[in-house]
């Protein structure tokens, strides 16, 4: 039996390519129990399933092992099996590999993100990881670099216990890993800002209705103050871990707002 235990889910659902090349590196190191949406909950953010049951079916992966696909969230997936669905409490989770980057600002969209967020709020260091995808989504072969990498950044979170509570490692690797036979520079950085540049797509329906669409293309070029951030790292070739804290309080503010505390916003207004 393996020392530790690591619980793996993902966006992508069950089947994605980017979970099996996970599973199998990380299957390495640890034992590892997979619990995934049964289909793509890509840009869910942390929506949880509340108004109705949620149903989890044991199904067997590509390399022909064991899995369990839920009909709910990342997050669904993550808090299911923390509340008891496995025996053994994982020592961490890890979220992915997405198909796709997720990065600055837009991360709060990521169901990626959202499963790891949700092992960090249940007491348990998570990590996620994403990889630029765009020259194509390919192959399993195409996460085999970033795979590989994960499973060498799990033992050590491991081994070191180096997570605070509350606390994940969002982590994103740059499309020209893929493949890679070489070392591929790793830098610890903060969120950066907006990553794609959003617009609308609008058109009629062969009913005649009016539609509208929402995309956006990655940003082309890094704005200089970017350039130490998790979006100028990737841009440039190099991995990207970023610490993220569920606490999101702008700390700086509560003493300046302690002003507002007071009784007279429920005073009668003056009559004129």
């Amino acid at each position: 039996m393996k020392k530790w235990t690591v619980l793996v889910t993902n966006d992508d659902g069950v089947n994605a390519p980017g979970l099996m090349a996970l599973k199998q590196e990380l299957d390495k190191v640890a034992d590892v129990h997979v619990y995934a949406p049964d289909r793509n909950w890509s840009a869910a953010g942390r929506t949880m399933t509340f108004h109705k049951p949620l149903r989890v079916d044991q199904v067997q992966l590509l390399d022909g092992s064991v899995a369990y696909a839920c009909s709910g969230t990342p997050s669904d997936c993550v808090s299911l099996a923390l509340l008891g669905l496995i025996e053994q409490r994982p020592d961490l989770v890890v979220s992915g590999i997405n198909a796709g980057l997720n990065v600055g600002q837009d991360i709060t969209y990521s169901g990626t993100v959202a499963g790891a967020m949700e092992g960090a709020r249940g007491g348990v260091p998570a990590v996620a990881l994403s990889q630029d995808v765009r020259g194509g989504e390919g192959a399993q072969s195409d996460y085999a670099h970033a795979a590989y990498f994960a499973a060498r950044l799990v033992s050590r979170l491991l081994e070191e216990s180096s997570l605070p509570p509350g606390v994940l490692l969002n982590v994103n690797v740059p499309a020209s890993s893929a493949g890679a036979g070489r070392a591929v520079p790793v830098r610890v950085t903060k969120l950066g800002g907006l990553a794609y540049d959003n617009y609308l797509v609008a058109g009629k329906d062969p009913r005649g209705r009016n539609y509208y669409w929402i995309t956006g293309d990655p940003l082309t070029e890094v704005p200089r103050e970017e350039e130490d951030t998790d979006i100028g790292a990737v841009t440039n070739g190099c991995i990207s871990i970023t610490p993220v804290h569920l606490d999101m309080t702008e700390k700086s503010l509560l003493a300046p707002l302690r002003k507002l505390e007071t009784t007279a916003w429920f005073d009668e207004p003056a009559t004129p």
